[in-house]
């Protein structure tokens, strides 16, 4: 039996600035909440083919799952909810902005 798809957005490092970023239907964001939120595999597949391209703007994208609250997407593992927040060290970066 098939697994079922889980929502999912295309997420990767920024190239030159390191940060965290999420794929648009436009571009880029470095919010989650901004993201495009995948729900068909195929065109899962072909969103991260395209960001996968982009060689000289990210590194290391991959479909990350997600869950939906009021039609936003939020982290639907530790690691994601980890990286949208950024480093643990000190409050800096989006942990400033959430605060």
């Amino acid at each position: 039996m098939p697994k079922i798809f889980t929502p999912k957005v295309v997420t990767a490092n920024h190239l030159l600035a390191g940060d965290v970023i999420y794929q648009t239907a436009t571009g880029w964001t470095r919010k989650l909440a901004e993201a495009e939120v995948l729900q068909d595999e195929a065109d899962a597949d072909l969103r991260l083919i395209e960001a996968s391209q982009q060689v000289d703007t990210v590194v290391g994208a991959y479909l990350a799952d997600v869950a939906l609250s009021d039609g936003v997407p939020i982290p639907a593992h530790f690691r994601e909810t980890f990286r949208a927040t950024g480093p643990s060290n000190y409050a800096h970066g989006k942990q400033v902005e959430l605060s």
